[in-house]
């Protein structure tokens, strides 16, 4: 037997609250099967399972807030046997069907255990009663959203010592070849000039691990994959950062594609809880927006978060120092200085230059 438990979607999640079971008890689940929706601060999010096995009982009714850490649910282990079957009265068992109540997550009052037709209606009253009092509406979301936010980049900003470090990198070469690879392509399946640019940032940082992982129990604490956060603007507002899974072994193609998709499911609300927890490092991209350069807050745990300002024309001078206008982008490094110090961080960012000067190399 074993305990399924809320996990921790990010540093700045505290509790969630259970919106929905995708199992029922007795159901086989196998490792990454979504089994229940939980409603977070940023978003309603799926809920994976770590460990193949079977539903023993579900603790939690929809609806009911719990702290991070709490158990969910029971679980039998493969091969493991099942245990004495539940005994309800065929009142409570009706009423339960009628009210949407799961009896897996009800202690029964009655003689020997039996869960009753009050232990029914009890457990209903409970899960609507904070529902009615505080619904969940945009304003109320968005206000959470902030809160939350609020707290995670004040907890990074007192907590981590920060260092900024930024480069000026020529972008024509990459332009031109991305222009190239987009020719015999469809407009929906082009490649974007940031997904190429996570593609650089995923490759770099496989020469430099010490900007990949996360700063915990007093250690750095190096990732043993690629999961990059991509931060996201939400159309109601609020930020959210899931990760992209693998990016330096994602040739560019499929990886546009996974990261259209990230960015329609961000927004539509419907991510998946290892999106939310397995990010590593971040990469916020404000080109589009006109920025010139970003002065990122590193998410906590993490010690680095990598920025990409606008793609523009500016000065630029070439080869025989003649003066030319040079479509140029920004990229910044914010790194924290127990892990790392400038040294490294300026090598990471000449790395990366030279990979968006060789983007031929980007392609698998």
């Amino acid at each position: 037997m074993f305990e399924f438990k809320l996990p921790s979607l990010g540093a700045d999640m505290d509790e969630g609250t259970l919106l929905e079971w995708k199992v029922a008890p007795g159901d086989r689940v196998h490792k990454g099967q979504v089994v229940a929706v939980v409603d977070t601060s940023k978003a309603a999010i799926d809920i994976e399972i770590w460990q193949d096995g079977t539903v023993q009982d579900l603790q939690v009714q929809p609806g009911t807030k719990v702290p991070v850490g709490a158990v969910l649910a029971t679980m039998r282990a493969p091969g493991e046997p099942t245990v004495p079957r539940q005994q309800v009265s065929p009142a409570a068992r009706r009423k339960a069907q009628t009210l949407g109540v799961a009896l897996s997550t009800l202690t029964g009052s009655g003689p020997g255990g039996v869960v009753t037709l009050f232990d029914v209606e009890r457990a209903a009253a409970t899960a609507t009663a904070p529902a009615a009092q505080q619904p969940t509406t945009p304003d109320n979301r968005t206000l959470a959203m902030r809160q939350t936010i609020a707290a995670a980049m004040s907890r990074s900003k007192r907590e981590i010592p920060h260092y900024y470090l930024l480069e000026t990198i020529p972008m024509l070469r990459a332009q031109q070849w991305l222009e190239e690879q987009n020719a015999g392509r469809p407009i929906t399946e082009r490649v974007l000039m940031a997904v190429l640019q996570l593609k650089a940032v995923a490759l770099t940082l496989k020469k430099y691990p010490e900007f990949n992982g996360l700063y915990q129990d007093g250690q750095f604490k190096p990732a043993a994959a690629v999961h990059i956060g991509v931060a996201i603007a939400l159309r109601q507002g609020g930020l959210i950062a899931p990760a992209l899974h693998d990016v330096d072994s994602r040739p560019l193609a499929p990886l546009m594609q996974d990261l259209a998709d990230l960015v329609k499911r961000a927004r539509a609300g419907s991510l998946r809880s290892s999106e939310m927890s397995d990010a590593c490092v971040t990469v916020t991209n404000l080109g589009d927006q006109g920025v010139e350069a970003v002065m990122g807050v590193i998410y906590p745990p993490q010690v680095a978060l990598i920025g990409f300002g606008n793609v523009a024309r500016r000065p630029w001078v070439g080869p025989g120092d003649t003066l030319c206008a040079m479509p140029t982008v920004t990229a910044s490094l914010a790194a924290d200085h127990r892990v790392t110090d400038g040294h490294r961080g300026a090598l990471f960012l000449a790395e990366l230059r030279e990979r968006l000067l060789q983007p031929e190399t980007l392609l698998s």
